[in-house]
């Protein structure tokens, strides 16, 4: 035996071991840039070909447009961008559409009083990034009203569900930037305080979808902690954007980056060998089989957090690998669908049938937002 190589490739295992602590090594991302958006084309152009783009503005169809944003940006494909402004004008730059300030609810709701409840505020993010690209001040207008109006109650709890943080920590840095409104900031942040009191859990370092769910409260079938993976996606992929947009001279930036980190290791942690996580993440056999839409989240911010510096790459490359393989490979059809994503809902149903015709809107934004990641890690 070669001692000294043996000891040599004990000590870079290690290294990977304990989070990328040696020495960065570069390595080969196995995919190319082409081949990528290759996929993002194939996926969107059957999306867009089979869905009008006038649906309502509700955070299901909302969020597939945050995923088509990222998809434009990655291939300036001007149709992709037409797609969303054509939904965008359909629905008026707006969410919900009451004016009456009055009747505002932030409890689940899907009708046009339900202004605050953040499942209608998701389609801010799009009408901001929509404004960054041609600044008619129209475009935000209601976004900054809504929000402005939140702003100046003294509710701190509008975030009661892990949903809710993808859906609005994102708006407030995208309106931060365009008004430099310090407010959006303070505010991200008295809201966010409050969903970590009510749904995270400090020990396995990850949120539960809402109060209910709290263990032991709550339980998975097996007696363990019930961690819903779309749920902890939707925080995941929340924080990543945040942090794309968050100053660095936020004071509480060090704060949200070591939450960002401290998911990471966690969602690493349970992974399926075959690239996806189950339903129920710490307890496989409470719905067993491959999700997509908590998987695409997961893959996005472990990618985003790479190509950011904020992940070291020798410790999650191959977890992001391993993750983009099951999409590419398992999740993406021959046709363009993406399929095995959970339906609407808001926990892991045991006996609930997931299969490869199961697709949904923020399924396939979730999709588009891991392959516009991994076609920029490409670039690298």
């Amino acid at each position: 035996m070669n001692t000294k190589k043996y000891f040599t490739g004990m000590l870079l295992a290690l290294g990977l071991v304990l989070g990328g602590c040696a020495t960065p090594q570069k390595s080969d991302t196995g995919v190319k840039r082409g081949e990528v958006l290759a996929i993002i084309d194939k996926v969107n152009t059957h999306w867009q070909a089979k869905t009008p783009a006038k649906q309502w503005a509700f955070w299901d169809v909302a969020a597939y447009h945050t995923g088509n944003i990222e998809a434009y940006r990655v291939t300036g494909n001007e149709r992709y961008r037409r797609y969303s402004e054509e939904w965008a004008e359909h629905n008026a730059w707006m969410g919900a559409k009451s004016p009456d300030k009055a009747r505002w609810k932030y409890n689940y709701g899907e009708t046009d009083e339900h202004v605050l409840f953040g499942d209608w505020q998701i389609a801010f993010q799009t009408y901001a990034d929509l404004y960054q690209l041609d600044k008619d001040p129209r475009k935000i207008a209601r976004a900054r009203e809504v929000m402005e109006y939140q702003m100046s109650t003294p509710n701190k709890d509008y975030w009661w569900w892990a949903d809710g943080l993808y859906m609005v920590m994102p708006v407030m840095t995208k309106l931060y930037k365009i008004t430099g409104n310090p407010q959006y900031l303070a505010k991200l942040h008295e809201y966010y305080s409050y969903a970590n009191s009510i749904m995270y859990d400090p020990q396995e370092q990850l949120y539960y979808r809402d109060a209910k769910y709290v263990y032991p409260k709550h339980k998975s079938a097996s007696g363990k902690k019930d961690f819903w993976a779309r749920g902890d996606g939707w925080v995941f992929a929340g924080l990543a954007k945040v942090l794309a947009e968050l100053p660095a001279s936020d004071p509480h930036r060090a704060e949200y980056v070591e939450r960002f980190q401290a998911m990471a290791r966690a969602v690493a942690r349970s992974q399926q060998p075959e690239g996806y996580w189950t339903r129920s993440m710490l307890d496989p056999a409470h719905a067993p089989g491959p999700e997509t839409s908590g998987t695409a989240f997961f893959t996005y911010g472990m990618l985003w957090g790479i190509n950011n510096g904020l992940l070291a790459r020798d410790a999650y490359l191959p977890v992001a690998q391993r993750g983009w393989h099951y999409l590419s490979t398992v999740a993406l059809q021959a046709d363009g669908k993406v399929g095995h994503v959970q339906p609407i809902g808001e926990r892991a149903i045991p006996g609930q049938i997931v299969n490869q015709d199961s697709t949904t809107p923020f399924g396939v934004g979730a999709f588009l937002l891991a392959a516009a990641e991994m076609a920029r890690l490409a670039d690298r």
